[in-house]
């Protein structure tokens, strides 16, 4: 049976030791800093063009820079591009990024610091066919592969290039398909069978990655990559950490910061490349607010060790809670809203949390990110809400209120305990890993309408969160538990990626039956305005969160690439005009691919596909089926909405 280890420590944050690549005099791994890199989005043949968004990107703060290299034509001109950023004093390696074509790999590691090479395309044709191998077949084509690819690692090792062995779940070969189907393992065994043969050829300039745009699948699939370096015997190698396709926007950082971030969190990852559909300089600061908050994490408040864990870390499996109302067992995670720190008065705008007041017809509508319980404090709200929305006061307002059913309470451990009045149905308690004691835990086991709210206070704090969910796994208590965070003020870019580390750290993990992002520590002074953005701004994170975490899909996802020099149409303003179509079919994930390279491969997970395929023209996929090719890009977003309606997802947008 395969152990569960894949970092150093479930509860003190120490980051894995790897060995040092050396890249064009940028080390990374062993104790070097986390990297930060991107990638270019002009046209590799465009050299001055290029040049100047390599420069723009090195001063956001890149630190290495990927040009794609389809053919060998773009691979020679990498040697054009590298003179021109040597000549104006820009010495940052580059890295080649290579699919399909050997010939132009070897080529550029010849000219630039590092190439990438995917696995599943860099010797295999990918045709999406499954296709019987015997042991004797498989074994054939693995002699072929490596005949394949021993020239490339020759020429990296004559050259002293590093390489990295970039696995991609939506690009897996038929072969690695018939064997492993459409996982984690699946993509571990693809990587390693490259590194394997750059083994036994003595070179070890390696760098690896398991990337995905389902962060479920990619977290699972680098942890168990870790693991099996391990049971192998093979060299710590650095990991490049990133998300495939995250999109733009708010939903691309959160949906990177849930996937990267918790493994960062447990001390995995060496370099970070977080993939937006924007301009390439913007996510290098994206990139850094993550691994920025590790630089001082050494020296945490400590947290009981973990000796076992208790549930898998490379499948995904929810912990099994009971149901207390709408919350635990089988109902989605739930949102509460803070808005005690509101005044009473303001109460009656709870637009931003998704509930809308009608006047005329004197009616309440609410829509998809609607919060499931609003937390008013002290302060009960002085009109009747909207059906179906909850309000939670502290113990001692709840006690005091005239309506006792509709108002449900938030106790603290002494006020559980001490054995008062409780609401019959549904009672919340805010507690911490250390309240999670001999006291209190037989006391929730017997409770069937306690709900927990867990806070922490600590620098570490998703792992002292999910040390108090093992603690209760471990005691056999299914109280269903709401994560709870509080920050003070941060950037939006900030509290997207903290909130979405910490939470969705722990929902990619099975853990946590809700959210809620506490106002307490935000800043004073705020006028009435700025507190409802506020508000309204964690309530959609929270919904951001859950959905890039795959535990609760409020709205359509769009997989859409980064774009870089091989995209064949403007791929940021063919994003937004699709998702001014769409972005009303809830749940429907749409993947928006710059070309082949990247789709049908890498929208794996999507229901539908827009892929360039040709200068103008655009291939339309229902899941990975071709339904139309060739289709004119004027025409194309019209003949997409055809086949969501004809495969019946869609649905008419309602006017607002």
């Amino acid at each position: 049976m395969r152990t569960k280890q894949y970092c150093n420590s479930l509860a003190s944050y120490s980051r894995r030791k790897t060995r040092v690549v050396n890249i064009g005099g940028v080390p990374m791994g062993g104790d070097y800093p986390i990297r930060v890199q991107s990638m270019t989005t002009v046209d590799t043949m465009d050299t001055m063009g290029s040049v100047e968004q390599v420069i723009r990107m090195v001063d956001a703060g890149c630190e290495y820079v990927r040009i794609t290299a389809p053919s060998i034509k773009e691979a020679q001109n990498l040697e054009e591009i590298k003179k021109e950023l040597r000549k104006r004093g820009y010495t940052v390696p580059l890295i080649a990024d290579i699919h399909f074509t050997p010939n132009a790999a070897e080529l550029a590691a010849r000219i630039v610091e590092k190439v990438r090479v995917n696995p599943g395309n860099y010797a295999d044709k990918k045709k999406f066919e499954q296709i019987e191998y015997t042991d004797e077949s498989y074994n054939a084509e693995l002699d072929r592969i490596r005949e394949k690819f021993t020239p490339l690692v020759k020429i990296c090792k004559e050259y002293g290039t590093a390489m990295r062995i970039g696995t991609n779940h939506g690009s897996l070969s038929d072969r690695i398909m018939s064997r492993y189907g459409d996982t984690p393992l699946g993509m571990v065994e693809s990587a390693l069978e490259f590194l394997r043969i750059c083994n036994d050829l003595d070179y070890h300039d390696i760098v690896l990655s398991m990337k995905a745009s389902n962060t479920q699948v990619m977290v699972q699939a680098y942890r168990l990559l870790v693991n099996k370096l391990e049971e192998e015997g093979l060299q710590p190698y650095p990991l490049h950490l990133g998300v495939t396709e995250a999109g733009e926007g708010e939903d691309g950082r959160i949906k990177s910061a849930v996937g990267i971030g918790v493994l960062l969190e447990d001390g995995l990852g060496d370099t970070v490349r977080v993939s937006l559909t924007e301009e390439p300089e913007l996510e290098a600061p994206v990139a850094k607010t993550m691994v920025d908050r590790y630089n001082n994490r050494v020296g945490h408040a400590a947290i009981e060790p973990v000796n076992e864990n208790p549930v898998d870390p490379f499948s995904y499996s929810r912990r099994h809670t009971h149901e207390v109302a709408n919350v635990g067992g089988q109902n989605v995670p739930r949102v509460i809203a803070d808005i005690s720190r509101l005044e009473t008065d303001d109460y009656k705008d709870l637009k931003g949390i998704g509930h809308f007041y009608l006047p005329e017809p004197d009616k309440w509508r609410m829509n998809d990110l609607g919060a499931d319980y609003v937390y008013s404090g002290n302060s009960p709200v002085q009109f009747m809400l909207p059906n179906g929305l909850k309000e939670i006061l502290d113990y001692s307002a709840w006690q005091e209120s005239t309506d006792k059913l509709n108002k449900v309470p938030l106790l603290t451990v002494d006020e559980y305990l001490a054995g008062g009045s409780k609401h019959g149905e549904i009672n919340f308690l805010k507690l911490q890993l250390a309240d999670l004691n001999e006291k209190l835990l037989p006391a929730l086991k017997e409770d069937r309408t306690a709900v927990i709210i867990l806070e922490t206070q600590n620098e570490h704090g998703m792992a002292e969160q999910r040390r108090a969910f093992f603690k209760l796994i471990n005691a056999e208590a299914d109280i269903p538990v709401i994560i709870k965070r509080s920050y003070p003020d941060l950037t939006d870019d900030q509290l997207q990626i903290y909130a979405a580390t910490d939470m969705g750290g722990l929902l990619i993990d099975g853990l946590g039956d809700g959210v809620m992002l506490g106002t307490e520590h935000a800043g004073e002074g705020r006028s009435k305005e700025q507190m409802l953005n506020l508000i309204g701004n964690y309530n959609n994170t929270g919904f951001g969160i859950l959905q890039a975490a795959r535990t609760r899909m409020t709205k359509t996802e769009y997989i859409s690439c980064p774009s870089c020099g091989r995209t064949l149409f403007d791929l940021q303003e063919t994003t937004a005009m699709i998702r001014k179509r769409t972005d009303h079919l809830k749940g429907v994930k749409i993947g928006i691919m710059g070309c082949i390279v990247n789709g049908p491969g890498e929208m794996a997970d999507a229901d539908y596909g827009y892929v360039g395929s040709g200068k103008g023209k655009i291939t339309l996929y229902k899941g990975q089926d071709v339904v139309k090719r060739g289709v004119p890009s004027e025409r194309a977003v019209d003949e997409l909405i055809g086949i969501i309606r004809e495969g019946g997802d869609w649905i008419e947008k309602e006017e607002a």
